[in-house]
């Protein structure tokens, strides 16, 4: 849910942040509903008899990645590779599982892997932008309500500034995800899983890279308003 803001500052009650709110509701809700009815139809499908973890460390291995392990996380699609300690985390179902749909996430996650390995730069920039990510995400709402309670327009300036280190990270997410997506996508071709797994494949990281577009389309258009309030509160 994004933040409120309708009092103070001169915002008052504004539609088009109502707009704002139901726009960014849908977005969110349609992109996960759409993920989770493709993730569930190919993980009822079996892949070529591997599961997503043996799949992966074979993509691993074919990459020269020197990942320590691979490893149990709980939940469900909380599936993600963590640089710092070099680890990859699967679900229990794309671990073990061996579905069309497990290959393809597991895949993916190895797809950050061999970025990593090799030096791709949009994840050289995404990681080098976290720490300053993680100080703006905890200081950025504070910094905004400080603005507009003591209606100090340099501090709403800032928290808008530092609100946008967030809206870059989303949108250099972007490229990352697609890029490991489609490494994925290139190892089943190559390594000769059947035409299905390929197929599921694409189908499963679509809608998957869908939710990242949705994520940073909303947090741009929260961005543009921001200003345009704040523009508007200086005229």
């Amino acid at each position: 849910m994004l933040p409120y803001y309708g009092f103070g500052y001169g915002f008052g009650i504004d539609p088009a942040y109502l707009v704002l709110v139901v726009v960014s509701l849908v977005l969110g809700l349609a992109t996960q509903a759409y993920i989770n009815k493709t993730y569930n139809t190919w993980s009822r499908v079996p892949s070529d008899g591997a599961s997503g973890a043996q799949v992966a460390r074979r993509m691993l291995d074919a990459n020269g990645c020197d990942v320590v392990g691979i490893k149990r996380v709980a939940g469900k699609l909380t599936d993600h590779y963590d640089p710092r300690d070099n680890n990859l985390y699967l679900s229990n179902d794309n671990l073990s599982g061996g579905s069309v749909a497990s290959v393809a996430v597991a895949c993916h996650e190895a797809g950050h892997a061999a970025q990593r390995a090799q030096g791709y730069f949009m994840m050289r920039v995404r990681t080098a932008l976290v720490p300053v990510v993680n100080l703006s995400q905890s200081m950025w709402m504070i910094v905004f309500i400080l603005g507009v309670a003591m209606n100090l327009a340099g501090l709403t300036t800032l928290a808008i500034a530092l609100f946008a280190f967030s809206v870059l990270f989303q949108i250099v997410t972007l490229p990352v995800e697609i890029d490991a997506s489609r490494r994925a996508v290139a190892y089943i071709q190559a390594s000769g899983m059947s035409e299905i797994n390929v197929r599921g494949a694409k189908k499963v990281l679509t809608a998957a890279a869908l939710t990242y577009v949705a994520a940073a389309l909303t947090s741009i258009l929260q961005l543009v308003y921001l200003l345009s309030r704040t523009n508007n509160n200086r005229d």
